[in-house]
């Protein structure tokens, strides 16, 4: 060491004693590493250069790199302490972040970080200019030095960081690149395999052809060894760093996905979970996969990775029946009878296929409930239950029923919309579809009513003021749950038209119907008999017509608070909703919710202020167009009723009602996979939230607005509407006595002919501006006696003309 602060010194002053500046050492010490002939001279110069490179960054890029790639190139094999030295300086020319500078040891202390940034992108550029020297640091990661294999990774991850293609292109072309990654993979040493983990990541991002190379070189075998090694789920961040080598081996990959299925792999993932692979459909659960755990900061993240690996592989094509059987079943046990992290839950039901390859209500779970006060070491067995019900239980009532956590926190938001996506799924064929709403139904030839299902006892529950924020989410979350079984179903319509609801008495078991304690509980006591009544049992669509007038009216009390207010709109627009839905393209259905009185109820809200509120005057004017627009069956209200109402509002009041729906941020914010929307930051007041009704209880903190969510909408809903408003915005502008159409057009057809007709009219105009321009340029250029040459106007406008021509025949 002292050797080096002596040379240094020499350089600083000269051969003479006279002081240099650094440009002029920088200059003198590239020479002398270009000419010097001994591989201690050049050692010595490169330490030097390593020195002044800190602050001298620009100089040593400058004047120094030529020779220092010279020295990487033929000597940092053969003498590890000039190679560890030349990677060092080549990774302080290169790096572009302080901070990661700052980590080594290393600080700049007057160079600004544009500057640093901009210098670090040259100089990686100029090393790079040469392919060699990629494929030089690759086969230096075969040596057997520990320093200069870490030296070498640290560069390595700089340059995929600044040029990363140009050094995959490299890769690729290496001679030694894929045996070199793949063997520092089964490096012992602890810091070298951490960084070739992270160097591997980037390595293969966005890169089909180096994930193909080093899958078949063996990684998916060394980094499941990794796995293994390290413990397993329970293991720390090296098992996350290789799990996520292994999911960007994968992902978008499908020949690597066939690859790793040819492999003695696959069945190692829920095995990592403590799933057993060979678990047949009629066999249970080991309760050490239910219930363990997840104290551990860093297993849900690994379990995280596995989750996403196992979605990915059952969501692409090629896998086998017992696979797909294996991992969907994995992913349906660990999303309902699991004590795992809500998040991991979430996750879990977000992967299922649209075809599970496992019928739900075939699956059999066992569902989990922690015992209260026991900080969740005890937990009760509840009764088995298919899949199916599970799946109805939690987007009704939530997580563990409800019964413990916020009741609008957002994960538990999160989960429930999950597991509303996967009924959506489940539920697309139409036989499926009638068989659900059939069960609601007496037997055929029979009086007796058939049991009240927990969806049916959710849709039909009378609001009550003040409102439970955990009734309002469980109706609403219910109405959009039926819609999917409605929706564009003709024949299921009709079905849940003559559902007749039995009287929904309040459920006095905690956690419903479906929770049941199989150790010993108590089963709930049945629900008094209803008295017996001559009057005519309500239908379902009546029910619902009723809920929804009591809901305005107790919305527009007096004494209803601004939180409260908001429960009842989102209570309301649940209800619109659904009957948006049901009426639409429905005539019978039409008639029947006219009967009950239904026009009356839409009309107030529709004559709000223009600055109010849009959503529930958008739903209320798109159902009155729609009961007008499909009125087409004999009743007591027909079109011609209805028109004087519709001319009364204003048909521009109409139409615009139901277009500014789109502008609220509540519609526009919904996506395929966005139901849930942040809870506005206000206190709460209301009782079934929380803390709620308190001030003192506000005060405490109970509840955090940060971390609470509220539903409005779901993608379906806002699908339907943006595929069949404009079919309603065009129907009530039309007279009462005008046929009905022969057969409903489609509503995009109408939208696409629309924008059509107004691309022609904007060309038509622009045709008759050049027509126009013309005939000035002409009369123009006769009183100068100008002559033109010979044109034809057709050439001149034949793109718009031959469009508007086209169009009209």
């Amino acid at each position: 060491m002292d050797s080096i602060f002596s040379q240094l010194n020499v350089a600083l002053r000269g051969p003479t004693g006279t002081p240099q500046s650094p440009t002029e050492t920088i200059t003198r010490l590239s020479d002398r590493l270009a000419q010097a002939t001994q591989i201690g001279d050049r050692r010595s110069t490169v330490l030097t250069l390593k020195g002044l490179s800190r602050d001298w960054k620009a100089e040593v890029g400058e004047r120094a790199l030529p020779g220092l790639v010279d020295v990487l190139l033929n000597d940092a094999e053969l003498d590890e302490e000039i190679g560890k030295a030349v990677l060092d300086t080549l990774y302080v020319l290169c790096n572009v972040n302080e901070e990661a500078e700052s980590g080594r040891g290393q600080l700049h202390t007057h160079i600004p970080p544009q500057v640093n940034k901009e210098l670090g992108f040259k100089h990686t550029d100029a090393l790079l200019a040469d392919e060699r020297v990629t494929h030089k640091l690759f086969a230096l990661l075969a040596h057997q030095s520990f320093y200069l294999r870490l030296g070498v990774l640290e560069l390595l991850l700089i340059l995929l960081h600044n040029r990363r293609q140009v050094v995959q292109g490299y890769f690729l072309k290496a001679p030694v690149g894929a045996t070199s990654v793949i063997a520092v993979l089964e490096e012992q040493r602890d810091r070298l395999r951490d960084e070739a983990l992270i160097m591997f990541q980037t390595l293969v991002h966005q890169s089909p052809d180096i994930q193909k190379v080093l899958a078949f070189e063996g990684a998916f075998e060394r980094l499941f060894g990794i796995v293994r090694a390290e413990g397993g789920l329970e293991g720390g961040h090296v098992v996350h760093d290789a799990l996520a080598c292994v999911d960007a081996l994968l992902r978008f990959n499908s020949s690597n996905q066939s690859y790793f299925r040819e492999t003695m792999l696959p069945p190692m993932l829920p095995a990592l979970l403590l799933f057993p692979p060979s678990l047949k459909v009629s066999e249970e659960v080991p309760q050490a996969f239910a219930l363990q755990f997840w104290d551990t900061p860093q297993k849900p993240a690994n379990a995280s990775l596995i989750v996403g690996i196992i979605g990915m592989l059952v969501n692409s094509k090629g896998g086998s029946v017992e696979e797909t059987r294996t991992f969907s079943r994995c992913l349906v046990e660990l999303g309902l009878a699991s004590n795992a992290p809500t998040f991991l839950k979430t996750q879990a039901l977000r992967l299922l296929p649209p075809n599970l390859g496992i019928p739900l209500p075939s699956i059999v779970v066992t569902p989990y409930m922690p015992v209260p006060g026991t900080n969740d070491e005890e937990w009760d067995r509840l009764e088995p239950a298919s899949a199916l019900d599970a799946l109805v239980e939690l987007v009704l009532h939530g997580e563990y029923n409800g019964l413990f956590g916020e009741r609008r926190a957002k994960d538990g938001m999160e989960l429930r919309a999950a597991a509303l996506g996967v009924i959506q799924n489940f539920v697309q064929r139409d036989e499926i579809r009638e068989a659900i709403v059939r069960a609601m139904l007496p037997a055929d030839g029979s009086n007796t009513p058939p049991p009240t299902t927990p969806l049916l006892h959710a849709l039909t529950a009378p609001p009550h003021s003040p409102l439970d924020i955990a009734a309002v989410t469980s109706t609403h979350l219910s109405c959009l749950l039926f819609a999917h079984l409605l929706r564009y179903a003709p024949r299921t319509k009709t079905l849940a038209r003559s559902i007749i609801p039995q009287p929904n008495f309040p459920n006095t078991q905690p956690g419903g119907e479906f929770f049941v304690p199989a150790d010993g509980g108590a089963p709930p006591p049945p629900p008094p008999a209803p008295e017996e009544e001559e009057e005519e049992p309500e239908s379902l669509l009546q029910t619902l017509s009723e809920h929804l007038s009591l809901a305005f009216l107790s919305k527009n009390r007096a004494d209803t608070s601004d939180q409260e207010a908001r429960e009842w709109d989102r209570l309301i627009v649940g209800y619109l909703t659904l009957l948006i839905q049901w009426l639409y393209d429905d005539p019978g259905s039409v008639r029947d919710f006219l009967q009950t009185g239904g026009l009356g109820m839409l009309v107030e809200p529709i004559n709000q202020m223009a600055d109010s509120d849009p959503v529930i005057p958008g739903l209320c004017a798109l159902l009155l167009g729609i009961c007008y627009e499909f009125n087409r069956e004999p009743g007591e209200i027909t079109r011609a009723t209805i028109h004087p109402i519709l001319t009364r509002l204003g048909i521009d009041t109409l139409i615009g009602r139901i277009t500014h729906l789109r502008n609220d941020d509540r519609f526009k914010a919904i996506g395929p996979d966005t139901l849930v929307l942040p809870y506005p930051n206000q206190a709460s007041a209301l009782p079934g939230v929380p803390g709620g009704g308190s001030a003192a209880a506000a005060a405490a903190g109970d509840v955090k607005k940060e971390t609470e969510a509220e539903i409005w909408f779901d993608w379906a809903f806002v699908d339907f509407w943006k595929s069949n408003y404009y079919t309603v915005v065009k129907g009530v502008a039309v007279d009462p006595n005008e046929a009905p159409p022969t057969a409903s057009q489609n509503a995009e057809t109408e939208m696409l002919v629309a924008s059509l007709r107004e691309v022609i009219q904007k060309q038509s105009d622009e045709i008759q501006d050049l027509k126009r321009r013309l005939n000035e340029f002409t009369a123009s250029a006769a009183a100068v006696d100008v002559s033109l040459p010979p044109f034809s106007l057709l050439s001149l406008l034949s793109p718009c003309t031959c469009i508007h021509s086209t169009f009209l025949s």
